[in-house]
């Protein structure tokens, strides 16, 4: 089943609600269970997951099988790590840590080929093994995907610059990193973050941009409220989540029948 990367890129344009999956561990099977179920893309984490580019191509493949589309999430800024992510057939990328417009026009020179961006040519899997390298490089600037995280105070302060940039898809928000940022590491409830946090959302209104953040643990009131308050793609929680979620449940079952 192909990726439907059009249809994707208007929803986020759109700021149409979209539902996302996260991957923090390389088992092929998560990736096929979590692309079973009609997510709209999938997050591979290679910044805080020990998933290595052999293992991000294989789970990229699974998702897209599914006609699930797949943005890696790489550990730097560097191209080293996008190009061979991106000829691996990534649908697009999220990148962490983007605090300027700078940052934004960095990362889309390497994301798109020319005349956008200065990405090079190549032959691999993204291109069919060059079955279908015209239809990809026809159809990739238009279609492909770019979301920016915040994470830090500058980014906040830069932010109506940041997401002033047309070819920006989207902003996720990172808070746990903005907490730590604004001096209260892990207190993503502090009111100084939440404050944060808020003015991300309102700057992604103002420029019709959609934003999104992620929950660790997905239950449908928190889901509504991230909504009503403006947030318009939501990440439901992750393998790594759901796993350490699931072993807190055993551990108080566990103490309270001892």
């Amino acid at each position: 089943m192909a990726v439907n990367l059009k249809n994707l890129k208007i929803k986020l344009r759109n700021r149409e609600r979209i539902f996302a999956g996260w991957i923090s561990f390389d088992h092929p099977g998560i990736t096929e269970i979590f692309s079973m179920i009609g997510l709209d893309f999938i997050g591979i984490d290679m910044e805080h997951a020990p998933i290595s580019l052999d293992s991000a191509q294989s789970l990229m493949a699974r998702a897209q099988a599914y006609g699930t589309a797949c943005l890696p999430r790489p550990v730097s800024h560097s191209n080293d790590f996008f190009k061979p992510l991106l000829d691996s057939g990534a649908d697009g990328l999220i990148v962490q840590m983007i605090n300027s417009n700078s940052d934004v026009e960095k990362i889309l020179s390497y994301l798109k080929f020319p005349p956008l961006g200065r990405r090079t040519y190549g032959v691999n899997r993204a291109h069919g093994y060059g079955l279908a390298f015209d239809e990809y490089l026809e159809a990739w600037n238009a279609n492909s995907i770019f979301i920016a995280q915040i994470e830090s105070k500058e980014g906040v302060d830069n932010i109506n610059e940041i997401v002033s940039n047309d070819d920006l898809d989207g902003i996720m928000i990172g808070p746990y990193d903005l907490s730590g940022s604004y001096g209260f590491p892990g207190q993503v409830d502090h009111p100084i973050v939440l404050d944060a946090c808020k003015k991300i959302v309102e700057a992604c209104q103002k420029h019709n941009k959609s934003c999104g953040t992620q929950v660790s643990v997905v239950e449908s009131n928190t889901i509504n409220k991230l909504f009503n308050d403006g947030y318009t793609f939501i990440i439901l929680s992750s393998d790594l989540f759901i796993l350490r979620n699931w072993a807190l449940d055993m551990k108080r079952i566990i103490l309270s029948n001892k």
